[in-house]
């Protein structure tokens, strides 16, 4: 498969678009300015609210809204993770010997109450694993992990697991050997696919920069200043190559110079091999013109997704779930009985439906009407097509089989809001209000501009340009109102079709085609 991420550069965000085999499949925005919100960014923040009947806790950690913690997601080595944070921002000693020194092995009670280990006011190092959806705040863990290209560092953790994708038995023999040689006291870690194959001297160097940074955090850990972030995660752009990034990349297009040297130094330290596919693009057309990025995102986002042969999906978000409607179009019209027509219909919205998701990143519940189908082994057939193409999702999702109505329903990860682009244009009769200047004065407004042409601006031709049955009612008849007024005020009026224009809308021109302002 053929992988592009064209990265387009502006002076108010920065959007990554991630194409296969041409087509657009994922779409990322993130804002230039420093007020953003990320996955993975760490806080010393400060317990606003403890509430004992969600077994919560509400965090500032300085956004507008306050973050939420629940008690499960404190962690079994909170207790640990809490001793270190006290002793950092005591400051007798320093952060290092302390970390060196811990005992690890006090674990959170798991039917605990957050009430007996949080107290209001009380400083807590949290990391964020959803940003703010609609009315909530950021969700908040203390289960500290730094993730990196081929691996996540486990600060307070001792266990180490690679991903099951690893399968070669003698691989995961090696890897396991390798970690166990090189991995400190006191930290533990997931090995990432990407790592099956790679040399020790790279793990251990990404090993070490990892430590490095989670240590780094300490020097703002240790000013006790609340709320205050410590560590920030790589930029979007980064964040998305890393996680992305493998042999079936073609390229990296990017319009930006100091954007593609960032990318081009991050992509020679996780994979100098692939340095040469960043290319910085210089034509004259924006890159998602040049890349057919932009009219792929048009056709996309809008509510109505049109596809093949006449058949169209409806997309509405609530704010407890997203709903799609499956329509097949004109193709109910064509020769193959009904439950053939339904079977195809629904494999071909599936294979849309599956990069919709990916592409809007719609999270939560998602519950999808496809066309009623009667037969057993057709809707057993979608289901198991569904789950082939949502394995290519990296988010985590769970995919139930149809229920006897014909609906399908998948719950996705959610940690971000979805992507939402508004496709609709504003209404160039109305400007988008809603209300037109009324019908019967349209002509009586042209003649007493017309008049203004000739009498204050002493014009002698003008072109008034017009929707095409205004044009058919001033230039009907022997005598026609163009014809009267261009006598009656001693300036030749010429009027033409413009199929551009709404029907009350206008456009004046003088003798040389140049637009004349009223």
């Amino acid at each position: 498969m053929e992988k592009d991420l064209i990265i387009d550069v502006t002076s108010s965000e920065v959007s990554i678009a991630l194409l296969e085999n041409k087509r657009l499949m994922e779409l990322h925005k993130e804002e230039t300015s420093d007020n953003h919100f990320s996955v993975g960014d760490l806080y010393l923040g400060k317990i606003k609210k403890i509430m004992p009947a969600l077994n919560a806790a509400f965090v500032d950690i300085g956004h507008d809204k306050d973050a939420f913690v629940h008690y499960f997601d404190l962690g079994y080595a909170f207790s640990t993770i809490n001793y270190f944070t006290q002793q950092v921002i005591a400051g007798k000693i320093s952060p290092a010997e302390i970390y060196s020194s811990l005992k690890l092995g006090s674990v959170l009670p798991k039917e605990g109450k957050i009430s007996d280990v949080l107290r209001v006011g009380q400083p807590v190092l949290v990391q964020i694993v959803k940003e703010p959806i609609s009315t909530k705040g950021s969700r908040l863990t203390s289960d500290i992990s730094i993730a990196g290209r081929n691996m996540v560092l486990l600060p307070f953790t001792e266990k180490v697991s690679l991903s099951s994708k690893i399968t070669l038995k003698e691989e995961r023999g090696r890897l396991e050997r390798l970690v166990q040689s090189i991995l400190p006291p006191n930290y533990g870690l997931i090995i990432r696919t990407a790592a099956e194959g790679k040399k020790a001297a790279v793990l251990d160097a990404e090993l070490k920069s990892l430590i490095h940074r989670w240590e780094e955090s300490w020097s703002v850990m240790r000013k006790g200043k609340t709320p205050s972030r410590l560590l920030t995660e790589n930029s979007r752009i980064t964040t998305v190559i890393r996680d992305l990034l493998n042999d079936t990349f073609t390229s990296i297009h990017v319009n930006d110079t100091s954007v593609f040297e960032e990318v081009c130094t991050y992509i020679s330290t996780i994979a100098p091999e692939k340095e040469k596919i960043v290319k910085l693009y210089k034509g004259k057309d924006p890159i998602f013109d040049a890349f057919d990025v932009n009219r792929q995102i048009r056709n996309s986002f809008g509510r109505v997704v049109p596809l093949r042969q006449g058949v169209y999906i409806i997309i509405e978000h609530t704010e407890a779930l997203h709903v799609v409607d499956v329509n097949s179009g004109i193709r109910s019209n064509m020769g193959n009985g009904q439950e053939d027509n339904a079977f195809e219909v629904n494999m071909v919205v599936a294979e849309e439906l599956a990069r919709q998701l990916r592409l809007r990143d719609l999270g939560g519940i998602i519950v999808v009407d496809f066309i009623d189908m009667d037969t057993a082994d057709h809707r057993q057939k979608l289901y198991k097509r569904m789950k082939e193409l949502m394995a290519l999702d990296r988010a985590k999702h769970n995919i139930l089989p149809l229920t006897k109505f014909g609906l399908m329903q998948i719950t996705r990860q959610r940690v971000r809001p979805a992507m939402e682009i508004n496709t609709s244009e504003k209404c160039p009769a109305c400007n988008g209000t809603g209300k037109i200047p009324p019908s019967l004065l349209f002509t009586e407004n042209i003649e007493n501009q017309m008049m203004f042409f000739a009498n204050e601006k002493k014009l002698k031709n003008v072109v008034l340009e017009v929707h095409p049955f205004i044009e058919a009612y001033l230039t009907k008849g022997l005598v026609s109102r163009a014809r009267k007024w261009s006598r009656k005020y001693g300036c030749r009026l010429h009027v033409r079709i413009a199929p551009d224009l709404a029907v009350t809308q206008a456009r004046w021109l003088d003798q040389n085609n140049e637009k004349i302002e009223l």
